[in-house]
């Protein structure tokens, strides 16, 4: 059994969960560090403590997926935190290659963000200076990528100046010295590369958008990219926290010599033109980006897919792009005429009656599933005839995460094989966590609790701690209460949901460990 050593972007189960799980539904064996040395949302991690675990695990390993940021910074928030020298972060990034002295046979897939710049005031998972100038910062990052790229209007000209005198010397200085830092660690993961220590390397583009700073590291990045051919190595494409999930699917090809091919099918006819919100590219092309890492390939029929892939894509994109939280009736308009839900779950079950392996991809909306979607499949009766599904974050976060589940899953489907007992449970109790999270939670139940709950227990979207027990209170009631109404067809009074916890004391994500009986399914 090929042995798997994974090292995730931080502590979250999105990162360190995800990929596991996953890799439980497979007959592969993956190890990844205990949870105390992952550090904690700002708190970075232990880098020295876990470069230890690192070296002596990967030691015997066949592969290592790895996050660059966690090795190098303790985490993805502290890589926009810290403070440390390129020489520091440099000699930890030598890691990578006491790995692959003292194990030369091991293969090592490794990723690395590209430090992000979101275009709002928070110091939520940003340096506190964020609060009162993050919009700033973003916005002069746009505006000197627009300059170089396109030129300014007047306006644009007008605004770079108002921006200057309000922006702190120091702050701004502050700022694109960690981006310096960060880039020159990323053009090192490169030549890590070029010199065979790194194997495959992907450069996510976190929160990106047309123009700003991350399109300006990118274009660089590209250039050296090309200059040393390293294009069929090296890969760059938004993205971050689903990046495991990729790198466990395209190992997974490689160890079994599987090449997928996978169908698209959209929701929209616009759908793969549009650029989704917090991205910099058409969604068709991120589709190919995604696919591609994850070792599979576009087909050009469903006939022979192993894959089909639905995708509900979105009418219209970047900031007109509708968010789970907001009302459906205050949605573009677009959504009601440019969207065929209804043929597009028509084909669904005709897909299934073909027998076709169907993964669902919702991303039509930000931060959560298409409640007008899911609540159509569902009295349809549709759920039990889906593989995979995903729904979260960004248009990305949810392409990397379904993609790898239905890679693992259409690979099992080959009559050839074995069944390996308890292997399909555990593929189901993913597929069901993923409805019950990116739907139930992040679309209903979050909304539900922060519009009708929260002020009256006396806290906010990012300020749960004190009131901690009473919201998980209500998650667990009100999640119970979703499944019951939707989700009859996979038998809900047979699962549990046991350990929901909030991290980072916030609403934004939950987790928790799903239990159900076995259960013969479609």
């Amino acid at each position: 059994m090929s042995a798997i050593v994974y090292v995730p972007l931080d502590e979250r189960p999105c990162n360190a969960g995800y990929p596991v799980q996953i890799a439980a539904a497979t007959d592969l064996h993956m190890i990844s560090p205990p949870s105390e040395l992952l550090g904690n949302k700002k708190q970075p991690a232990d880098t020295t403590k876990l470069c230890s675990w690192l070296i002596e695990h990967a030691s015997t390993a066949d592969r290592l997926i790895l996050s660059i940021d966690m090795i190098v910074y303790g985490g993805i928030v502290p890589s926009r935190l810290h403070s440390w020298s390129f020489e520091q972060c440099a000699e930890r990034l030598r890691t990578i290659a006491e790995c692959k002295r003292i194990n030369p046979q091991l293969r090592v897939y490794a990723f690395n963000l590209i430090m992000r710049a979101p275009a709002y005031s928070s110091s939520e998972e940003e340096p506190d200076y964020y609060a009162e100038y993050g919009a700033e910062l973003a916005r002069n990052g746009w505006l000197q990528d627009k300059l170089q790229r396109d030129g300014w209007t007047e306006e644009e000209r007008a605004e770079s100046e108002s921006i200057a005198q309000r922006l702190p010397q120091e702050v701004r200085d502050e700022f694109i010295g960690r981006r310096q830092t960060n880039a020159s660690v990323n053009r090192l993961s490169i030549d890590l590369v070029r010199d065979g220590v790194i194997d495959f390397l992907i450069i996510p583009l976190d929160d990106n958008a047309k123009y700003g700073y991350t399109s300006q590291e990118q274009r660089k990045l590209l250039q050296i990219i090309e200059r040393e051919r390293l294009m069929n190595r090296v890969h760059m494409y938004p993205g971050a926290d689903e990046i495991g999930c990729t790198l466990f699917s395209r190992v997974f090809c490689e160890l079994k010599e599987y090449r997928p091919e996978v169908f698209i099918r959209h929701a929209s006819t616009n759908g793969p033109f549009i650029l989704p919100k917090y991205e910099d590219r058409s969604l068709g092309e991120s589709l190919k980006s995604h696919l591609t890492a994850a070792g599979a390939f576009i087909c050009d029929g469903s006939a022979e897919a192993d894959v089909v892939l639905m995708v509900n894509s979105p009418p219209i994109g970047a900031h007109e792009m509708a968010e789970t939280d907001s009302e459906y009736e205050k949605r573009h308009s677009s959504y009601f005429s440019e969207v065929g839900l209804r043929e597009f779950v028509g084909a669904i079950r005709a897909y299934s009656d073909k027998g076709k392996l169907i993964a669902l991809a919702d991303v039509a909306t930000c931060n959560g599933g298409d409640e007008s979607l899911m609540n159509l499949v569902s009295d349809s009766g549709l759920l039990p005839h889906l593989s995979a599904y995903a729904g979260w974050n960004t248009s990305g976060n949810t392409l990397g995460t379904v993609i790898a589940h239905a890679i693992v899953e259409s690979y099992y489907r080959r009559s050839d094989l074995q069944p390996i007992e308890g292997r399909e449970h555990q593929s189901k109790l993913f597929y069901w966590s993923r409805l019950i999270e990116d739907w139930g939670y992040q679309a209903v139940v979050r909304t539900d609790i922060v519009k009708n709950n929260l002020e009256a227990l006396g806290g906010s979207y990012f300020h749960i701690s004190h009131i901690q027990d009473a919201v998980i209170d209500l998650i667990n009631d009100k999640l119970k209460l979703f499944l019951a109404r939707n989700a009859a067809d996979l038998h809900p009074e047979r699962m549990r949901i046991r350990d929901i916890q909030l991290p980072w004391n916030r609403m934004f994500e939950v987790s928790f460990t799903l239990e159900a009986d076995s259960i013969t399914q479609k």
